[in-house]
């Protein structure tokens, strides 16, 4: 799964893919890494990362989550580019956006045709990954101007699913 997010004042991407204790991740253009995780008690995680433990506090904050490891304090705002909100959309975007799948899946629907007047917040495409399906809906109006993939397609993670003019 991919997602925006931001650390302090640095924005990147980020991808993980978890299975149990494990969790395999990319930090924008790193290298892949892998650590095992394990939360303790609530707000309070063991983490095991290139033979190293360290341990996690995890505290909410209004808009963010608060991590502390070895007395260094982050502010972590991570966002799922598969939801919607009007803060992120704006109310009159500009230029073109690219609706990308996040993660491999396949194409189940397309809810919307090229040349289509589509409203921000609207559902273009639904895709099914890990047994689930995602309606990915667009951040702006606009018009779809494209729509490179059909029903039934397979993607991978970044596949462009659809353009928004």
């Amino acid at each position: 799964m991919k997602f925006d997010t931001q650390i302090d004042d640095e924005q990147t991407q980020l991808e993980v893919v978890r299975q149990g204790d494990c969790c395999r991740f990319r930090l924008g253009d790193q290298p892949e890494r892998e650590a095992q995780l394990m939360e303790v008690e609530p707000g309070v995680y063991s983490v095991l990362l290139d033979g190293r433990s360290y341990e996690a506090h995890a505290e909410a904050g209004v808009d963010c989550v608060w991590i502390t490891i070895r007395g260094h304090r982050f502010r972590v705002t991570i966002t799922d580019p598969r939801s919607w909100s009007s803060k992120r959309a704006g109310p009159h975007g500009h230029g073109r956006e690219e609706i990308v799948a996040p993660m491999p899946g396949k194409i189940v629907r397309l809810l919307v045709e090229p040349g289509q007047t589509v409203e921000a917040g609207q559902g273009i495409v639904v895709m099914e990954a890990m047994k689930m399906q995602n309606e990915m809906k667009t951040r702006r109006a606009g018009r779809v101007a494209g729509i490179p993939v059909r029903a039934g397609d397979t993607v991978g993670a970044g596949a462009i699913l659809a353009t928004i003019k």
